[in-house]
């Protein structure tokens, strides 16, 4: 009954597959190895963007920040949601890693909209050296609350961006989640919908630990290249984050997974429904937030459950509501699930 994070479940036996078969004779470091090149012809093809710049990068917060730092200048401003990971849950990063860019907060509980956007991009004065002059936009896709912007919403957005000539980030932590909710493609999701840069996630969906920058624009592939060095995040044995994604991506293992995580959140979600708990976001993908008694939080917590409570404490008066943050992974399976459900 572990629904705490999709970062503690298994390695996919898909890709664990790969990274044994990589430790094998050797292999040229530094992303040198041939098994990137194979990276890198499927995620231009997955993508449509046999143009793109592709890279790896052991972790989210490292993907996410050096592919921001390439749009943003010291002087600038990334705008973001206020409960976006970037400004949640990654320790002032960004800032770090664009040398003291700031990042411009938009009021919301969970989806940023285009006119609350807009006028925080209006809001910066550009030309007067006194303030931080526009730089990019980031997108969480999924939310942090677990919802997935539609297509439509994506382009509204990314429109605004446009409109004041700013470059669009996606943080794609859970981008197969996403693209598996929607139905769509990863072109559709990406620059058909007028996103610059991608963060495409890997750890959170299966890997051990590997996540991809593709940007759609190559002109940035050597910026890039010097800030991961400088940033201590280019890999000497390389082939093992290659072999990963390798195996992420070989035979659509990488929506194959999504698949199980997002049906597994579905059916526990129906659960939750059933047994009357409120939610307070959709659960458009694996992550779900709710409430119920706080009795229920201390039977489920004796039995074993792992997952976070979002707004209150273990102890207290027994009827009153308590909300969850509750992650489904590949490999949790029903009967976990049902298991977790039977402490109602």
């Amino acid at each position: 009954m572990f629904f705490a994070s999709d970062n503690a479940g298994p390695v996919h036996p898909d890709v664990m597959k790969r990274v044994i078969a990589a430790n094998d004779a050797h292999q040229m470091p530094y992303g040198k190895d041939i098994i990137m090149d194979e990276v890198r012809n499927r995620i231009r093809d997955v993508f449509e963007a046999p143009e793109a710049a592709v890279y790896l990068v052991a972790t989210g917060t490292a993907a996410n920040v050096l592919a921001l730092a390439c749009y943003t200048q010291p002087w600038q401003t990334t705008f973001c949601s206020k409960v976006a990971h970037i400004q949640m849950d990654e320790c002032n990063a960004p800032e770090f890693y664009a040398g003291g860019a700031k990042l411009t907060l938009i009021d919301t509980e969970d989806k940023m909209t285009p006119a609350a956007l807009d006028a925080a991009i209006a809001g910066q004065t550009v030309g007067n050296v006194h303030g931080a002059q526009p730089g990019a936009v980031s997108i969480t896709q999924v939310t942090e609350r677990g919802s997935v912007h539609t297509l439509d919403e994506l382009r509204a957005l990314t429109a605004v961006a446009k409109a004041h000539n700013l470059p669009v980030h996606l943080d794609g932590a859970r981008f197969a989640n996403a693209q598996v909710s929607l139905g769509c493609t990863a072109a559709e999701m990406t620059w058909k919908s007028g996103v610059d840069v991608v963060s495409f996630g890997g750890t959170k969906n299966g890997c051990m630990g590997v996540e991809a920058v593709v940007f759609f624009d190559p002109s940035k592939a050597w910026e890039f290249e010097l800030r991961r060095k400088r940033g201590a995040h280019l890999f000497s044995k390389h082939r093992f984050l290659s072999a990963q994604m390798a195996g992420y991506l070989e035979g659509d293992t990488w929506l194959e997974i999504a698949r199980q995580s997002n049906g597994h959140a579905a059916y526990l979600a129906e659960g939750l429904r059933e047994k009357g708990a409120e939610f307070l976001h959709s659960p458009d993908a694996n992550m779900i937030f709710a409430r119920w008694p706080r009795s229920v939080h201390q039977k489920l917590h004796d039995a074993g459950a792992k997952y976070y409570l979002w707004d209150g404490l273990l102890e207290g008066p027994a009827e009153e509501l308590v909300a969850a943050r509750l992650v489904c992974d590949w490999s949790i399976g029903r009967d976990n699930i049902d298991a977790f459900l039977s402490h109602f």
